[in-house]
């Protein structure tokens, strides 16, 4: 009959008690607890934490207070997909791991519902609204209509390609050669004057205009095609 090495049947032995001991880890329910804690704050959608497992070679002495964190390099906002967050314990004795974990968060998502040129305003019927996993979708990706409709595309769309804030532009509100109406502003008064424009702009960005005399001015480009001047001493 065979016999089993001692050295050998003690360590089989001890791997077996050690394996649900670091799957049942204390440390890793403080992960979790942190990761669900930061999503809630940020997402209402169905969201699923799997922590770990922890490298089964680590003798991590007792703690008492855990503190879970992320690295500097993970931002809260993009806390999705496959991440290691950190872990340190203050206290009897003090240790820092990083533990694996996988999230996976359910959410809606603009999509072009149909080939979409580039150049094109963003209409309501250009749209679909998709649930997806974020950790799958790019940064930035939009939720709701009202972010791109009657926005400009900048590049073209392929039917389903996800809708990403980088990608639409402010609808023109100004152009080059047009006449304007420059309305100055200043502490108790408000006064007009026409002008030609000298820039294009959308709403917001700074837009310039010659008056009749010849004086230029510039000002911030509003959603009614005027210019508003800050008349401020």
């Amino acid at each position: 009959m065979a016999v089993m090495n001692p050295f050998r049947s003690s360590f089989l032995c001890g791997l077996l008690l050690c394996a649900p001991c670091v799957l049942a880890h204390p440390a890793l329910e403080a992960v979790e607890n942190f990761v669900r804690g930061e999503l809630a704050l940020r997402h209402s959608g169905k969201i699923s934490v799997q922590v770990g497992p922890l490298d089964a070679r680590l003798r991590l002495p007792e703690c008492a207070r855990y503190q879970a964190y992320l690295p500097n390099n993970l931002d809260a906002g993009r806390l999705a997909g496959n991440a290691s967050v950190g872990l340190r314990c203050l206290a009897p004795t003090r240790w820092n791991i990083f533990v694996p974990v996988k999230i996976a968060i359910e959410t809606d998502y603009l999509a072009a519902a149909n080939a979409i040129p580039a150049g094109h305003v963003v209409r309501e019927a250009d749209l679909v609204l998709r649930v997806g996993n974020l950790g799958d979708l790019p940064a930035n990706v939009l939720a709701r209509p009202e972010q791109a409709i009657g926005k400009t595309l900048k590049t073209a769309l392929a039917p389903g390609q996800p809708l990403r804030q980088e990608l639409l532009a402010m609808p023109v509100v100004i152009r080059s050669g047009q006449s304007v109406l420059l309305v100055f502003r200043g502490a108790g008064f408000t006064a007009t004057n026409e002008g030609r424009a000298l820039n294009q702009a959308s709403e917001g960005q700074v837009a310039q205009a010659r008056t009749a005399s010849g004086t230029v001015v510039s000002g911030i480009a509003q959603a009614d095609g005027t210019i508003l001047v800050n008349a401020s001493p």
